[in-house]
């Protein structure tokens, strides 16, 4: 079982697991780091060219963690989308025809 899970369905997507944790955790700490790491870069202070590359590396692990769960959602919430429309197309078409 690999420590964090690539491939979700939909219904399993839309639960809360330790993905969304980790991701949770990581989040405000990256940008933390990016912050800080940008004001000190600009700066040209060494630390801060480290704390800006550190950010944007736990940004990029967050989005490989996450972004199979949005995938995920994503699909189903279009597929209910296009289902929504083509009925709200049906009742417009309905009361054209009157």
């Amino acid at each position: 079982m690999a420590l964090i899970r690539r491939i979700w369905t939909p219904k399993e997507a839309d639960e809360w697991t330790k993905e969304d944790t980790i991701t949770v955790i990581i989040s405000p700490i990256s940008y933390a780091l990016i912050t800080l790491g940008t004001a000190l870069s600009l700066l040209l202070i060494p630390v801060g060219f480290l704390l800006l590359a550190l950010g944007i590396i736990l940004i990029l692990a967050m989005v490989y963690i996450i972004n199979p769960k949005l995938a995920a959602t994503s699909v189903e919430y279009e597929k209910k989308q296009e289902e929504y429309l083509d009925a709200l197309e049906k009742k417009i078409k309905w009361e054209e025809e009157e």
